[in-house]
């Protein structure tokens, strides 16, 4: 490193990446902060150089001590061991030592005292929480979420029905030819460890996993708007049980809360889903099998007039990124669950299927949120149909069937059909206002929609109104 290199570092201040220190005294010191880098993303320390950025400058036999003091520190005092280089650089103010510590390979590292330090900003923290601690060593493979016994769980709990056709159905086979008992199975098939089922096991079979596992579930909300303050909803639902029924009702609850188009298919035929429906199982189930199961919180289905958004507990692991996940890169967080998902879900594995979402629906975006360590997957609705759909009501509102035609939509069952998914619960006269259609005409519209099953009246006769009715 040449000195207007580390002039430059200086002047920008300490961040977690660059750390200033003065001198150390020990080696109980220094380890701490070595620790703390490995356990992150590496960096540099600026030996010699005061917390304000002021060069103190060092000795030569502050060299000589300095390096001893590092040797030990990184052999003796940080289990694993660790291999950080420095070099001596001599400046106009002084001679500083810069210390390159790499990030590490096997992480957590800890002190002389099985202490663990991570990086806060310019500064150190030591790592209390279990799940942190967790996280730490899921990432080096030492352990899996997945993998972990539901301590209050029991092979009691297995729904041996659901088990069994799942058997059958991937090994071609009865589950008595198994040949062994089910608690042994399990195991041999790691959903279950010492006869108490992992997480695994009771989120794919297990009968009501959220009366042990209330965390992991799906919590689905339909807002009118676009903000997620928004005091009014149009749809609520907390989706609970195995994976499985989670995605069934997840995609029942997109079905029933997105528009759906007729494009170019006849009028008596079922609409098609604004966005295809592909986009969304590719992100549920990698939001489902993906999902970092150490963090105790629900993942999120939001629904907005202009934006899907599905916000999975978790940032991407390791080093991962946005831009290679949309290339298929991908790292198993969940080992065991992603091996029998395969097999129950419509779960590709290989990293695949966020490239088969783009390729659907291009206009995704993908927020991997580090610092609130959550993935935010953002699917955009059909701008276009919208703004039809928008236009063409308020015209026929404002200036009745003219207006709509010049809005670029003309009055028929067609654009009632879109005007009751935009504005659901109208009554007949309602709409035969909004359309400036008389009254009659109407209800032959209405009549046709309802024969075609495309929409219901919901509610008592004289209070209720139209709602469209979800896709079979």
């Amino acid at each position: 490193m040449t000195p207007e290199e580390v002039t430059t570092i200086i002047a920008r201040g300490e961040d977690s990446r660059h750390q200033f220190k003065r001198d150390f005294a020990n080696t109980e010191s220094m380890a701490a902060e070595l620790a703390a880098f490995a356990n992150m993303g590496g960096g540099l320390l600026l030996v010699g150089v005061k917390d304000d950025g002021a060069i103190a400058g060092l000795t030569t036999g502050d060299i000589g001590r300095l390096n001893q003091v590092l040797s030990n520190a990184a052999s003796q005092h940080v289990k694993p061991p660790l291999n950080p280089t420095s070099s001596n650089v001599q400046t106009d103010q002084g001679l500083l030592m810069v210390i390159d510590v790499p990030e590490g390979l096997n992480k957590p590292y800890v002190d002389a005292n099985g202490r663990i330090w991570v990086k806060a900003g310019a500064d150190k923290r030591q790592v209390t929480a279990r799940e942190e601690m967790q996280r730490m060593f899921q990432q080096s493979g030492l352990i899996h979420a997945d993998e972990l016994a539901v301590g209050a769980a029991s092979i009691d709990n297995i729904d041996q029905g659901e088990f069994s056709r799942y058997f059958e159905r991937r090994y071609r086979k009865p589950l008595a030819a198994a040949g062994v008992p089910l608690e042994r199975l399990l195991q041999n098939l790691n959903l279950a460890r010492n006869g108490i089922p992992n997480l695994a096991g009771m989120l794919l079979f297990a009968s009501g996993p959220h009366n042990y596992l209330p965390a992991f579930i799906v919590k689905a909300v339909a807002f009118p708007g676009k903000v997620l303050h928004d005091s009014r909803y149009l749809d609520s639902e907390d989706i609970e049980g195995t994976l499985a029924e989670q995605y069934r009702h997840c995609m029942a609850f997109i079905n029933r809360n997105l528009r759906h188009v007729q494009g170019k298919r006849g009028f008596n035929s079922p609409g098609q889903l604004e966005v295809p429906e592909q986009v969304f199982e590719e992100i549920l189930v990698n939001a489902l099998v993906h999902r970092d199961y150490f963090i105790s919180a629900p993942i999120r289905l939001l629904i907005f007039a202009d934006r899907i958004e599905i916000v999975s507990p978790g940032h991407l692991p390791d080093h991962l990124d946005t831009a290679q996940i949309r290339f298929g890169l991908s790292n198993l967080r969940n080992p065991a669950l992603a091996s029998h998902a395969f097999h129950i879900l419509p779960y590709h594995g290989l990293g695949s299927g966020i490239p088969r979402a783009l390729e659907a629906w291009p206009q995704l975006e993908f927020i991997d949120d580090r610092r609130g360590n959550q993935l935010c997957v953002t699917i955009r609705r059909a701008d276009a149909q919208l703004a039809g759909v928008n236009g063409g009501v308020n015209g026929g509102v404002n200036g009745g069937v003219n207006g709509g035609v010049n809005g670029g939509v003309n009055a028929n069952p067609e654009t009632l059909m879109q005007h009751i998914v935009a504005h659901p619960g109208q009554r007949a006269h309602a709409l035969a206002e909004a359309f400036n259609t008389p009254r009659r005409t109407m209800e032959r519209w209405l009549k046709q929609l309802r024969d075609a099953g495309r929409i219901e009246f919901v509610g008592p006769p004289k209070t209720g109104g139209y709602h469209a009715k979800a896709a079979p």
